[in-house]
């Protein structure tokens, strides 16, 4: 509490814009940085989703362009309101205060900056910076000894998130929109109470295709035994009378899930790896084998195949020994699922799926009517986090996420690592840990206090 009554009395030029000694000068460096940079972003991201989404041309001449720019519009202007909340703080208070120069300049920067986001984007935005603030206070914690890090912590929290969230997923209403889309993409319709299939329908449909492939492929006869060979194999084994997986019995249904997801978490990680790849394939041929054989493509596909295998295994088995179907198996199976995390630990994804959560659990309080609805409570959210990770930027890159900090340094182009940190060191957060060689060179005529100085506390 003692840093927070501590000042300094430089000026907004001697610690944050120290490229340039004016103040509208410095907004308009950052404005314009931010501007390129935002576009390129969201620019590729919308037209990505619209290509996924399939689009239709009407979306294409008449709403992709402004939803950029909309985006566009908000993104840049939270980085240049910070700069300018920055100065008018400074001028407002005469010096700077722990609290001033982070959180405080860009509190009010953010709460603005997102009322200029389309509202359907706010609650995104809100549960990716609530995730980016929640995991630096923890690293803040752990660095000041308040917290001791618990091992394989996020393998934990993720048992515990994906418990709920599968919870949720069985239950009738339980989840909506893109996450029910997306656990039904994941572990399949089949593990939903209210599948629609009917075991007589479910035969009919797969002896008729069966009977189609062996018109087609009759003259190929190794392919045809060994489809006959597969399908016997699938179909004649255990299945309980409370599992929908009408085609196959539970050991080759858990077995098909595991190699469909395995599938597909090599090749998102191969397409992820290929830039990066094909960027040194003159120079490096030898980089093209590593797009195929990198173990973090092994290890993504292991974590997402084992999470299905593992989570059908034991619903079939749950239902084998309770013999019945319930939703509470979901919490079992969910729980036990999410120790394949250990193939591919992530606190990023961690964090997300439990903000998520919060989030989900929220608005179903308030479809009770067990929880009050606080109008603007996503904007809030957002600024208050977007301040403490900006915070962190600033006293302490060192407990912020490295990828954050990188997407900091390319909205301004490099302006952020400016900073004159080593004035910041006397707050004690050790700001200048990671920037020790970087003194700025500031002209004399704009300082308040003669950088030769040693500084002292007021």
């Amino acid at each position: 509490m003692a840093a927070l009554s501590k000042s300094i009395p430089h000026s907004c030029y001697e610690i944050g814009h120290t490229w340039h000694p004016r103040c509208y000068r410095a907004v308009l460096h950052i404005t314009q940085g931010a501007l390129a940079e935002s576009l390129r972003i969201y620019g590729t991201l919308y037209l990505i989703a619209a290509i996924l989404r399939k689009r239709k041309l009407d979306y294409y001449l008449h709403k992709l362009l402004p939803e950029i720019l909309q985006s566009t519009s908000f993104l840049t202007a939270n980085g240049a309101l910070y700069v300018a909340c920055f100065c008018i703080l400074r001028k407002i208070l005469g010096k700077f205060y722990f609290w001033s120069p982070g959180f405080g300049a860009a509190l009010p920067a953010s709460y603005m900056a997102i009322l200029i986001e389309r509202k359907s984007r706010r609650g995104l935005l809100t549960i990716y910076m609530a995730n980016q603030a929640t995991e630096t206070l923890f690293r803040m914690a752990v660095a000041r000894g308040a917290i001791t890090p618990l091992r394989h912590g996020e393998v934990l929290l993720f048992c515990m998130t994906a418990a709920l969230f599968m919870f949720f997923f069985r239950c009738k209403d339980g989840l909506k929109g893109f996450t029910y889309s997306a656990l039904k993409f994941i572990v399949g319709k089949e593990e939903i109470p209210t599948h629609s299939f009917s075991p007589e329908a479910a035969f009919s449909k797969t002896d008729r295709k069966i009977k189609h492939y062996e018109k087609i492929l009759q003259p190929m006869n190794i392919l045809t035994l060994t489809k006959k060979l597969m399908d016997k194999v699938c179909k004649h084994g255990p299945r309980h009378r409370c599992c929908k997986h009408y085609g196959d019995n539970c050991i080759s249904y858990c077995i098909k899930g595991f190699i469909r997801m395995f599938s597909i978490g090599y090749l998102i990680q191969c397409c992820l790896r290929i830039p990066s790849t094909f960027r040194h394939l003159f120079t490096e041929p030898s980089r093209l084998l590593s797009l195929f054989y990198n173990k973090e493509n092994f290890r993504l596909g292991a974590f997402l195949g084992s999470f299905v295998s593992i989570y059908k295994g034991t619903s079939c088995f749950l239902r084998w020994v309770r013999n019945l179907d319930d939703e509470l198996h979901a919490l079992v199976a969910g729980c036990l699922a999410g120790i394949s995390m250990m193939f591919y630990k992530s606190t990023t994804i961690s964090m997300y799926l439990a903000s998520k959560l919060v989030e989900t659990i929220y608005f179903k309080g308030i479809e009770a009517g067990k929880v009050p609805y606080f109008p603007h409570a996503d904007s809030i959210i957002y600024a208050i986090s977007t301040s403490i990770c900006f915070q962190a930027a600033v006293m302490e890159v060192q407990n912020l996420r490295p990828s954050y900090w990188k997407f900091l340094l390319r909205l301004t182009k490099g302006r952020f690592a400016l900073m004159n940190r080593k004035v910041l060191d006397v707050f004690g957060t050790e700001a200048s840990k990671n920037f020790k060689d970087f003194t700025p060179k500031l002209d004399p005529r704009y300082t308040v206090v003669p950088p030769e100085l040693p500084l002292e506390l007021s």
